[in-house]
């Protein structure tokens, strides 16, 4: 078997030149709308407003949508990666249990919009970066996320390699700015898992980190050729089962992943999202209400147990992984999106003690299927003794079941609520999704 970072490269470098289709091209502009979508809610949130005020910052031609300036590519992409990072809206490559946006888009649209990039060459940049993050997921995945976060550890390679491809660099430079990367690359379950708010910065993080690997390379620094797959490699060092490099390129060049990601409906850890639709499904089909529900009981794969079992979640970051919380804000408000984490909402008793009646339970079959299968098994027992069960196999905007182009823009606009106005609202969907120029500057109302 070629080695495997050879292999990534060749694939990151055919972007460059090979024709685009239609439907890559479609779902890469929805890729970089749905980028805004998560992103502008977050630069008005913990921890972006208090990292404006310490992060080092120069001016520069990539837009900080923290603070509505122009500034460098490092301080740009760092800052809008963690705000893309914090509302828990941003893309999700489900067989890799990686999302690719946060750390990859934001890089390569601070490098673009500073270098005066071309919309064609930067849309090539992030499907290369997508195609290798993703594969790159497919190694490693589920073993890896038992102790690193894929967002932060590929996030930092993905974002590497869109440096070189905006550069139209070669096979050979991005080979290496895969291996340098995969030095920078970190990001444990702690800080993903536990109290604070790390764990956007690790979006952050790894866009600015994966620019310096990038650049590094570009500047003929070498990495070493087992870097990546060696014996003492990156992907070796940080699982711990055998890494699958067999699946990570089934289907090289027939298909690519940009085409086949996640679009969140649900403002929450996509551990938790069947159990949502789950729930919503048997609401909706028997004309239900939550006054109705005397228990829930959720049966999911391995990681919506140990990841999203919080019966008591104390902040917003906390009862984004809470499915008892997420369950009971659905039942009682109908959908689980920014609302359902501000201050008045999570302060809401009667939401916290519905979660009372919300049980999760690990299921082994499920948890066999995972990561490629993420489904729920629900079982809701009413107050006059009927019980309801529904098996939800898939979760909305999987690919599965995706969002459609409108509701895509629906939930671009909800999210930007009181961040962008009507007018604006319109123009930046327009550009993204239907002109030839790279997206810059926006019209931010006042903070």
């Amino acid at each position: 078997m070629e080695n495997p970072i050879i292999q990534l490269s060749n694939l990151a470098v055919h972007w460059l030149t090979c024709p685009l289709s239609e439907d890559v091209s479609w779902a890469t502009r929805r890729a970089i709308l749905d980028w805004y979508a998560t992103t502008l809610p977050g630069t008005v949130c913990s921890p972006s407003t208090e990292l404006k005020h310490f992060i080092e910052s120069a001016s520069g031609n990539a837009f900080s949508y923290v603070d509505g300036e122009p500034r460098s590519i490092s301080y740009s992409a760092f800052m809008n990666g963690v705000a893309s990072h914090t509302v828990e809206f941003d893309d999700i490559f489900k067989d890799g249990g990686y999302h690719p946006g946060s750390p990859t888009i934001s890089a390569a649209l601070a490098i673009a919009q500073h270098n005066n990039v071309s919309l064609d060459v930067l849309h090539r940049a992030i499907i290369g970066a997508y195609e290798v993050g993703c594969r790159l997921s497919l190694a490693i995945q589920p073993a890896h996320y038992k102790y690193w976060h894929t967002t932060s550890t590929v996030g930092t390679i993905g974002a590497a390699v869109a440096c070189v491809l905006l550069a139209k660099g070669t096979q050979e430079q991005v080979m290496h700015a895969i291996g340098i990367a995969s030095s920078f690359a970190g990001g444990h379950q702690a800080n993903l898992q536990g109290e604070g708010g790390a764990k956007a910065l690790h979006a952050g993080h790894a866009a600015q980190a994966g620019i310096l690997a990038g650049n590094s390379a570009l500047a003929g620094v070498k990495a070493s050729i087992d870097s990546l797959s060696g014996p003492f490699g990156w992907a070796n060092a940080t699982t711990d089962a055998t890494v699958n490099w067999e699946k990570a390129f089934a289907g090289s060049y027939e298909w690519t992943p940009i085409t086949r990601m996640t679009i969140k409906n649900h403002g929450c850890c996509g551990h938790i999202f069947p159990a949502i639709d789950g729930v919503g499904n048997l609401l909706k089909t028997h004309n239900i209400g939550y006054q109705d529900i005397e228990s829930i009981d959720v049966y999911g794969y391995d990681a919506t147990k140990k990841m999203c079992d919080r019966t008591n979640p104390q902040d917003a970051q906390q009862a984004r992984f809470s499915l008892q919380y997420c369950i009971a804000a659905h039942c009682l408000t109908g959908k689980v999106r920014l609302e359902a984490f501000n201050d008045e909402t999570l302060a809401r008793q009667d939401i916290r003690e519905f979660a009372k009646r919300v049980s999760v339970h690990r299921d082994e079959e499920l948890s066999k299927l995972y990561p490629g299968v993420r489904s729920a098994r629900v079982i809701i027992k009413l107050t006059n003794g009927e019980e309801l069960s529904f098996h939800q196999k898939t979760r909305k905007g999987d690919p599965e079941d995706p969002l459609t182009d409108d509701e895509l823009v629906q939930k671009f606009n909800e999210l930007t609520m009181g961040i962008l106005d009507d007018s604006e609202k319109t123009r930046l969907e327009h550009l993204i999704l239907r002109e030839n120029v790279v997206p810059n500057s926006v019209r931010l109302q006042k903070r």
